[in-house]
C-alpha cells in the first residue's frame, strides 16, 4: 500500500512560460538545475545524481503547460512528479507548481529538495 502524501510547491519565476518550458521538458534543460545529467530516449528519461541513475517516464505533458514525470522505482504506486507553468491572466505573473509525493516523515527534506532546485533554475533563468 503506498504511504506517500502528496504535496505541492508553487514559486514565481520571472520568465515566459515558452522558455519555462524547456527547461523543464527537455533533457539538455533539466540537466542544467535538475540533476547532474539527464538523458532521454522516447518517454524515459534517466537522471543522474553522483553518479547514481533514477529512470522516470514522461507520462503526460501539454506544451508550454505542464509535465508529469513516473519514477520506474514506483510502479506499484499512485505517485509521480509533476511540475506546471501558471501564468495570471491578469498580472501575466509565472508561476511553477510542483506536485510531488514523498514519504511522511520526508515531506519536509523533500520541500526543501525542491525548493534548493528551483532556486537553481531561477539563477539559470536570472529570475532571481
Amino acid at each position: 500500500m503506498n504511504s506517500s502524501i502528496k504535496f505541492e510547491l508553487e514559486f514565481v519565476i520571472h520568465a515566459s512560460p515558452q522558455m519555462l518550458y524547456q527547461y523543464i521538458s527537455t533533457s539538455s534543460g533539466l540537466s542544467e538545475w535538475f540533476a547532474d545529467d539527464v538523458h532521454s530516449r522516447g518517454p524515459k528519461y534517466s537522471f543522474f545524481w553522483n553518479g547514481s541513475e533514477e529512470v522516470a517516464k514522461l507520462i503526460k505533458h501539454k506544451n508550454e503547460f505542464f509535465v508529469r514525470f513516473k519514477w520506474e522505482a514506483s510502479e506499484g504506486d499512485d505517485s509521480y512528479f509533476e511540475m506546471k507553468i501558471l501564468e495570471d491572466e491578469i498580472t501575466s505573473d509565472v508561476s511553477l507548481v510542483i506536485t510531488d509525493f514523498s514519504e511522511p516523515d520526508e515531506i519536509e527534506e523533500s520541500k526543501m529538495l525542491w525548493e534548493n532546485q528551483i532556486s537553481s533554475l531561477k539563477q539559470i533563468l536570472g529570475s532571481v
